[in-house]
């Protein structure tokens, strides 16, 4: 059965050490999920279950749901987070869509600050974003998918190279992921368990925004958050 103390030592427990600073890195922000939730602005399609306690932050949802960091990050930055996928018999445990945005504005909002305007959370309201997109374990746990969103409705740029689809880049049930994403000037990349998964050159990077943990319909577990200037 799942409870947070599985998490914390069958997951997020057994990576802590990549909390620790790396070489010329200093910690700009954390959060360790003891104190609740008031670091994070949640939109949600539906009621969930959203806690953040005990050094877990366990998300619940039936539908879309999107977790906005509240400071603004300006690159260069690395964000680190650990997530677990919930496979434990709940209506909600899919094993699906560890998702996330970073340096992400909205330029519909004067100052481009995405906080500063309300959605539903359901996907297609985040398509005028300017900001990095990526999916891991999407459409039930089919694709896993890196996009550069360009601020226009209907339109999430693919390239051939960002869509992945072979079982090894999927989710396993259970089983932790350490993320490592990086907004360091024309470098914008995704690391998986220290694998470098995605990794673009960005004539044109964005530089400043928000960071948000995304997910439709699943059940994830997430730990030891850190950001660092790079």
């Amino acid at each position: 059965m799942w409870t947070r103390r599985t998490a914390m030592a069958g997951g997020i427990g057994l990576l802590a050490g990549c909390a620790l600073p790396r070489a010329g890195e200093r910690l700009l922000y954390r959060d360790d999920f003891r104190d609740g939730l008031g670091q994070w602005v949640v939109e949600a399609e539906k009621p969930g279950r959203i806690t953040a306690t005990g050094g877990v932050l366990d998300v619940g949802v039936p539908a879309g749901v999107t977790l906005w960091f509240r400071p603004v990050l300006e690159g260069p930055v690395a964000i680190d987070y650990t997530v677990t996928p919930v496979s434990a018999g709940g209506a909600w445990d899919t094993v699906s869509d560890v998702n996330c945005f970073w340096m992400a504005t909205d330029p519909r909002v004067a100052g481009g600050d995405v906080l500063a305007r309300t959605r539903s959370a359901a996907f297609a309201d985040y398509d005028e974003l300017r900001t990095y997109y990526a999916g891991i374990g999407g459409n039930r746990n089919m694709t896993t998918r890196f996009r550069r969103y360009i601020g226009q409705r209907d339109n999430r740029p693919l390239l051939p190279q960002h869509d992945l689809s072979g079982a090894a880049h999927m989710l396993v049930p259970n089983r932790p992921i350490r993320i490592r994403l990086i907004a360091d000037g024309r470098r914008i990349a995704l690391i998986r368990d220290g694998t470098v998964l995605f990794d673009l050159d960005d004539p044109q990077p964005y530089t400043r925004g928000h960071f948000g943990l995304r997910t439709t319909w699943s059940h994830l577990a997430v730990g030891d958050f850190r950001v660092w200037r790079i």
